[in-house]
């Protein structure tokens, strides 16, 4: 039987992992058992997934990222080079809090740019977008745009990625889908065909 996903030799693929077809896992990285990679994902170099995390189909990890056990990453999320996910509020070296983890997730769609820091407990809303460097200790509205430490929502952002910029109470219309502002938060609507 041959796998119809790609392994780098340097890599370790712990048994009991599963992959999906179409994901390629490159040099370095260690995917342990009972984790579970969806489909067309890219696994960069030096990636760690640690056992029980689910990463969805064509999500993109860069590299020298470690997804630790309790954080969950949905269909197509962007994950940049070194952005660090945290299990643990208050870690001490001498103290064992394994009972503690806390999950994260970040929903489809959304993306976290480079050497970003994600706090445990933290929902990332669908489609947002996290800039490069921030430092994400609360939850983040989908669609949300947000930067700095600690991270603050400066705006808006579409399906891809373009900042909206609102006016009155008019819809923006890009790509075959109508962004509305309601109750400060996004709605979004498919234009007729």
């Amino acid at each position: 039987m041959t796998n119809d996903f790609f392994v780098h030799e340097s890599a370790v693929l712990d048994e009991g992992a599963s992959i999906g077809s179409g994901t390629t896992i490159w040099h370095f990285s260690h995917v342990m058992r009972t984790s579970v990679i969806g489909q067309n994902c890219t696994i960069g170099q030096n990636v760690f997934i640690d056992r029980g995390v689910t990463v969805g189909n064509g999500v993109k990890i860069q590299n020298n990222v470690s997804v630790y056990k309790g954080v969950c990453l949905e269909d197509h999320v962007f994950i940049g080079p070194s952005v660090v996910f945290t299990n643990v509020i208050n870690p001490r070296s001498f103290v064992e809090r394994k009972h503690e983890f806390r999950s994260t997730s970040v929903r489809t769609g959304a993306t976290i740019g480079a050497n970003a820091t994600i706090l445990c407990g933290v929902e990332i809303g669908e489609f947002a977008m996290i800039g490069a460097g921030a430092v994400i200790t609360a939850d983040v509205k989908p669609y949300a745009l947000v930067i700095g430490n600690p991270g603050k929502q400066i705006g808006w952002v579409s399906k891809l990625g373009n900042t909206l910029n609102f006016t009155g109470d008019q819809g923006i219309e890009e790509n075959g889908w109508i962004y509305y502002m309601e109750a400060e938060k996004i709605v979004v609507k498919a234009t007729a065909i």
